[in-house]
């Protein structure tokens, strides 16, 4: 059992950040590619309400599917997002989508974003462009997150450990958006 430990911070200025991974010795793993995602969930949110997900994630034409739930027993601490991840590559997420809807699986929600992958052989530091801003995030070790938030500028009252799924219902309460779900083009028509 897997346990993802992660925080995410806010992107000001993409380029400053860029120069200051490389600077802090990051290197980087994945060049900028799309990717998409669809939570599955019971038509009654079930999951949502055991803060569960079920995803089926496209990346650069690699589908994976993804289970996150909390942790049974607590982590000691709470500055970083904790979950239990189990994740494996399907071969063809759209035919798995099929079989989701087949079991009585709603898809409740849908996310975008342009993703880069950087490393510094300890952990990861992933930068996703949204439609609803600019994030990174940090995906080690607690001490790790820490020390390479601190490389990198970031203060721990930056840190950020809600899902992009959270994310976006802030934003859509602050801008008394109509738009569902968290893609280009919802969002993009949602501001006309």
């Amino acid at each position: 059992m897997a346990i993802e430990t992660e925080i995410k911070f806010r992107v000001q200025d993409m380029g400053r950040l860029t120069e200051r991974l490389r600077a802090v010795g990051f290197r980087l793993e994945t060049p900028r590619q799309f990717e998409s995602n669809v939570l599955y969930d019971t038509p009654d949110r079930q999951m949502r309400a055991r803060t569960e997900i079920l995803r089926i994630r496209n990346y650069g034409g690699r589908w994976t599917v993804t289970h996150k739930r909390v942790p049974d027993s607590g982590v000691g601490e709470d500055r970083h997002k904790h979950r239990v991840e189990t994740e494996t590559e399907v071969a063809d997420g759209d035919a798995l989508a099929e079989v989701f809807v087949a079991l009585g699986l709603v898809a409740a929600f849908r996310y975008e974003k342009w993703r880069s992958e950087w490393t510094d052989g300890e952990g990861h530091c992933v930068v996703d462009e949204t439609p609803i801003g600019d994030f990174a995030e940090l995906e080690g070790t607690p001490e790790w997150i820490d020390g390479a938030a601190t490389r990198l500028g970031v203060a721990q009252p930056d840190y950020m450990t809600l899902s992009y799924g959270r994310l976006f219902e802030a934003w859509r309460a602050e801008h008394q958006s109509a738009a569902e779900d968290l893609t280009f083009a919802a969002v993009a028509e949602a501001k006309r």
